[in-house]
């Protein structure tokens, strides 16, 4: 998947657009998907300015997508029928190093049960072969009025 197939289904843009490319999906099961991390990002001028180190939350953010991705994918839904998945909690999440610029993020998300309305799944950020983050995740599907 592309970014221009990536904006089928997902509603965010630039600068909020967590997901470059989407280099498998197995609907109902997985989804491995790219994040580069580039130094022109806004966040790095505050975030710090003398030494960038990309949010956490925004890998969790990352992670969300790729899951917003895989739940609509595997439920048959995409933006167009007005369907949008929310990130709805996350739990036991850790962090084991930092993310720098020029880093390129591999977001692997599993799903763990879905529903009706709503996924949880399994989602883990590497850096190469560096576990960064993992974390448990529930997404939960709305479609607008």
């Amino acid at each position: 998947m592309e970014v221009t197939d990536i904006w089928k289904v997902l509603p965010h843009r630039y600068p909020f657009l967590m997901v470059d490319r989407v280099i498998s999906i197995e609907a109902g099961k997985k989804i491995t998907a790219i994040k580069n991390v580039t130094i022109n990002e806004p966040v790095f001028s505050g975030h710090f300015p003398d030494i960038p180190v990309f949010p956490g939350v925004l890998i969790i953010e990352a992670l969300a997508q790729a899951a917003g991705i895989l739940a609509l994918t595997s439920r048959d839904r995409s933006l167009k029928d007005g369907y949008i998945y929310y990130l709805a909690g996350t739990d036991k999440t850790k962090f084991k190093r930092s993310v720098v610029p020029g880093d390129q993020i591999r977001l692997e998300v599993e799903v763990t049960n879905i529903r009706n309305h709503w996924m949880k799944a399994s989602g883990k950020a590497w850096v190469d072969d560096a576990l960064v983050c993992s974390t448990l995740l529930t997404c939960a599907e709305q479609k607008s009025l």
